[in-house]
């Protein structure tokens, strides 16, 4: 048996990036810095390193999403880690490691409120990730 969830929280680094596959199927990719602490053998001190994380949302939630989130902003992501490979037009074998995003959470109040946004649950039927195909990476 093996188990495929993730759970992480961050900032958003950039502005999220809305397209669309071959079929129609909306793909929204983010990329989430999420911090780890770890202490400075020299000095004592607990110092705060940033990990880099791209995720990915399909369908309906991804234009949804793209309407609320800017660089900047906290979410809260549980999903799926997915691996995918690539060649380049050049002939370099290129890898990633990705997050497919079942559920985000904004922790960041839109405007000066203090509403929270979540996102609608993802419909585990018919994943669009299949349909991809060689479309990914963009």
């Amino acid at each position: 048996m093996s188990i495929n969830r993730v759970v992480i929280s961050g900032n958003l680094t950039r502005d999220p990036e809305l397209r669309s596959t071959g079929g129609g199927t909306s793909v929204l990719r983010l990329g989430v810095a999420v911090n780890d602490r770890r202490k400075n053998q020299q000095t004592g001190e607990w110092e705060e390193f940033p990990n880099f994380v791209d995720v990915t949302v399909f369908g309906a939630r991804a234009e949804a999403l793209s309407r609320f989130l800017t660089k900047g902003t906290k979410v809260a992501i549980e999903g799926k880690l997915r691996w995918s490979q690539w060649e380049t037009p050049q002939g370099d074998k290129r890898s990633k490691l990705e997050v497919i995003a079942d559920e985000i959470e904004l922790l960041t109040a839109r405007d000066s409120g203090s509403r929270e946004y979540s996102a609608p649950a993802a419909s585990s039927a018919g994943s669009p990730i299949d349909d991809l195909g060689e479309e990914i990476p963009f």
